[in-house]
């Protein structure tokens, strides 16, 4: 029961959080896009000077690996990895830790993330307003996803010990009870043998007695 109480509890809380993080996430987008989207013609020349995504693709891709596809998800995962390893940008980097970042499939790893997110905040010159705002918003949610892992791992850590807690007890109870039944089991043998040396030795006398004949 314990065990069940603490897991649901896990459950609860993976699900509160992942709702808080993505409605903040949206929230915080739309707020980025509004103002990046009055910069677009200020920023247009170094965008295409660094040959960075706009907001849209990556915001696309992302819509994607959300999706229950398994095959669409590992498609992006490994083209994000490949391209981050091949040509080593702070585009290409960016897009592979905010697929990392994203929770809701395999090859999700927020730890890397959060490595990956805060090597390219080091530098936010080298990106443009759109991806220092992404790369923001998701090394947040990274973090929060690691809290939130630990926490995970402190519930199951818990009820593994209440287990054993539990199991050791009921152990012991059991223990208590097999003793119990042992001493009352050599109770009963006792009681019967004296029962059975006073009735032999009620047969001795009446056997020896002739009035009794």
């Amino acid at each position: 029961m314990l065990e069940e109480g603490l897991k649901t509890r896990a459950k609860r809380l993976v699900a509160a959080t992942l709702i808080a993080v993505a409605v903040a996430g949206c929230s915080q987008t739309k707020g980025w896009l509004d103002s990046v989207s009055g910069k677009e013609s200020s920023t247009s020349a170094d965008q295409t000077l660094l040959g960075a995504p706009g907001a849209d693709e990556y915001l696309s891709e992302l819509s994607q690996l959300s999706s229950n596809d398994p095959a669409l998800q590992a498609e992006i995962f490994a083209d994000s990895q490949a391209a981050a390893q091949l040509t080593p940008d702070p585009s290409t980097k960016l897009r592979f830790a905010l697929v990392l970042a994203t929770p809701g499939h395999p090859e999700s790893d927020p730890q890397q993330a959060q490595s990956i997110l805060r090597e390219l905040m080091a530098q936010p010159a080298l990106m443009t307003p759109a991806e220092v705002a992404l790369a923001t918003i998701y090394l947040k949610s990274s973090e929060e996803l690691i809290l939130l892992g630990s926490e995970a791992r402190r519930l199951r850590a818990t009820s593994d010990r209440a287990q054993r807690t539990e199991d050791a007890a009921v152990n012991q109870r059991l223990a208590t009870v097999e003793a119990e039944n042992r001493r009352l089991r050599r109770d009963l043998e006792d009681a019967e043998d004296k029962l059975e040396a006073i009735t032999s030795i009620e047969r001795s006398i009446r056997a020896q007695d002739p009035q009794e004949q």
